[in-house]
C-alpha cells in the first residue's frame, strides 16, 4: 500500500484515500458521525471542479436527488469515462484549444474530443466545422489570411437587415498558416458593420476572460497532449464542406490518416472512440481498421430529417436493429432524443428504450450546452438541447435531473458537456467507475 493521501472536504471532513489494488473504503471522520464510502480502484483525485457544480446543486428542486448530490460536496472525486470534455471546456474556454483541454481534464474529464477536419494541404486538425474559422479564430483580424477566406467579409447592412457575410475555412489555408491563428469563443454578431463588431459576439453566459491565448491544435498535437494528460480520446471525422476527392484526397483517405495518426502515436484502440455523423465512416472503419472500429461511434444524424420522432421507431432508417447487424456498437444522439415527459418527470424515450433493445450502447451530446435553462417559454426552456422536456426543465438544476435519468435509466456510457465539472461531479457522486 502507498502512503496515503489526505484531502478535506465540508463539515470539517478529512479523507484519508488509499491508492490500492482493490475498491479502497474510505474513512470520512467528521464532527457528528463517521461515514464509509467506497472508492473505485484506480480513481485519480487531482480533480478541480470549482463552483458550478455546487451552484446546481443549490439550484436543483428540492427532493431526494438534490439531498444525495449535496451530501457529496466534500468528495471524493476522480476522472471518469462518464464526463466527456466536448471540445474541451467551450463554455469559457476556447474550443479545441491546448488551454480548453487542459482545463476539462482537470475537471475529471476521462476522455477529450478533437474534431478533425483538413487544410489546404491536407493536414488534420482540431475545428468543430471545416469553415468555422471566422466564428472561433481571429483569422478576419489578419488581413492576409482574411483575403484567402472563401467568402471574405461583407459587413451586415443596418437598414436593410442584411447580416455580414463570410466564411472562412481550413481548407482555405495550409496547415503553416494555421499555426498562426489564435482561437477564440466560438461567437460572431452577425449585424456587425465592422470585423471588430462581427468578431465581438461570445454569448452573456460565456466568456472572454479566458479567451486571450487559445493555442491551436493539430489532431495529432492533441493526441500527444491528451497522452500526456492521461485521457482517452474521442476524434470525430467532419463532414467535408468540400467536394471530395479534394486534390486527390477521397473520403476513404481521409476516414484511414485520422486511423493513421493514431497508431502513429501509439494509442491503444481501446482508448479510442473514433466518431463520425457518417455512418459510411463508421463502416468504414469496422472493415478496415476493426481494433478501432469496435469503439467506432455513429453519431445518429436522422433528428435532422423533419419526419424524425423519437417515439415513433418507423421514422428511423436505418432500424436499430439494421446498425446492429452492420457493425454498429454505440450510439449518439442529442440529450433531447433519449428522453421524455411523463407527467412531472423525465423518462426514456421510445428511442432509447429500443436501442437499448438492440444492443446499442449510448453516448450522448452536449450537456451545459444551452446557457440558462429558465429563458423561453414553457416549451423552450433549455432551447434545442430540451425540446423534448421543456415543460418540466425550468431551473439550471435541471440538469442534475436529466443527468440522472440518463445515467439511471437510460444507461449512457457517458455524457459530453462543455463544462465537464458537473458530470464528473455526478459521476463521482455516485460512484460511477473510475477512468483508469
Amino acid at each position: 500500500m502507498k502512503t496515503p493521501r489526505m484531502f478535506v472536504g465540508g463539515a470539517a471532513a478529512l479523507l484519508l484515500l488509499a491508492a490500492c489494488d482493490d475498491d479502497t473504503e474510505t474513512r470520512i471522520e467528521t464532527v457528528e458521525t463517521p461515514v464509509i464510502v467506497q472508492v473505485p480502484a484506480g480513481a485519480a483525485f487531482n480533480v478541480e471542479l470549482g463552483p458550478r457544480p455546487y451552484y446546481l446543486v443549490d439550484d436543483m428542486d428540492e427532493g431526494a436527488l438534490k439531498d444525495q448530490l449535496a451530501a457529496c460536496a466534500g468528495g471524493p472525486f476522480y476522472k471518469t469515462d462518464f464526463s466527456i470534455g466536448h471540445r474541451g471546456a467551450p463554455l469559457q474556454f476556447p474550443e479545441h484549444t491546448r488551454e480548453s483541454y487542459e482545463a476539462a481534464a482537470r475537471m475529471g474529464a476521462g476522455i477529450l474530443e478533437c474534431d478533425v477536419t483538413f487544410t489546404s494541404d491536407q493536414e488534420l486538425v482540431c475545428r468543430h466545422s471545416q469553415c468555422d474559422l471566422h466564428t472561433t479564430t481571429n483569422i478576419l483580424a489578419i488581413p492576409e489570411l482574411a483575403a484567402k477566406c472563401s467568402v471574405p467579409f461583407t459587413p451586415a447592412d443596418p437598414e436593410s437587415g442584411t447580416p455580414a457575410q463570410v466564411q472562412c475555412c481550413t481548407s482555405d489555408i495550409t496547415l503553416a498558416e494555421f499555426r498562426t491563428l489564435q482561437g477564440k469563443m466560438d461567437a460572431a454578431n452577425p449585424m456587425g458593420t465592422t470585423i471588430e463588431e462581427y468578431m465581438d459576439g461570445t454569448a452573456d453566459y460565456r466568456t472572454d476572460l479566458y479567451a486571450s491565448n487559445g493555442t491551436l491544435m493539430t489532431h495529432a498535437e492533441s493526441v500527444e497532449l491528451f497522452k500526456t494528460l492521461g485521457v482517452k480520446m474521442t476524434p470525430e471525422l467532419k463532414s467535408p464542406s468540400v467536394t471530395m476527392p479534394f486534390n486527390g484526397f477521397t473520403q476513404e483517405d481521409y476516414a484511414q490518416k485520422l486511423i493513421d495518426e493514431l497508431k502513429a502515436a501509439g494509442v491503444p484502440a481501446e482508448d479510442v472512440y473514433a466518431q463520425s455523423f457518417n455512418l459510411n465512416d463508421v463502416q468504414y472503419w469496422i472493415g478496415a481498421e476493426p481494433e478501432f472500429g469496435n469503439q467506432a461511434v455513429y453519431l445518429d444524424g436522422r433528428y435532422s430529417d423533419p419526419a424524425f420522432d423519437p417515439s415513433d421507431s418507423s421514422s428511423w432508417t436505418p432500424s436499430m436493429e439494421q446498425l446492429v447487424a452492420d457493425g454498429v456498437k454505440i450510439i449518439a444522439p442529442p440529450l433531447w432524443v433519449l428522453v421524455a415527459e411523463e407527467g412531472d418527470a423525465i423518462v426514456p424515450s421510445v428511442y432509447a428504450t429500443a436501442a437499448r433493445e438492440a444492443g446499442l450502447d449510448i453516448i450522448t451530446w452536449t450537456l451545459e450546452r444551452s446557457g440558462r435553462l429558465s429563458d423561453g417559454g414553457p416549451d423552450q426552456n433549455g432551447g434545442w438541447y430540451y425540446q423534448t422536456i421543456g415543460n418540466i426543465t425550468n431551473n439550471d438544476g435541471d440538469a442534475f435531473a436529466l443527468l440522472d435519468v440518463l445515467a439511471k435509466d437510460v444507461g449512457v456510457l457517458g455524457v459530453f458537456s462543455d463544462w465537464p465539472a458537473t458530470t464528473t461531479y455526478y459521476a463521482s457522486c455516485m460512484r460511477l467507475p473510475a477512468s483508469l
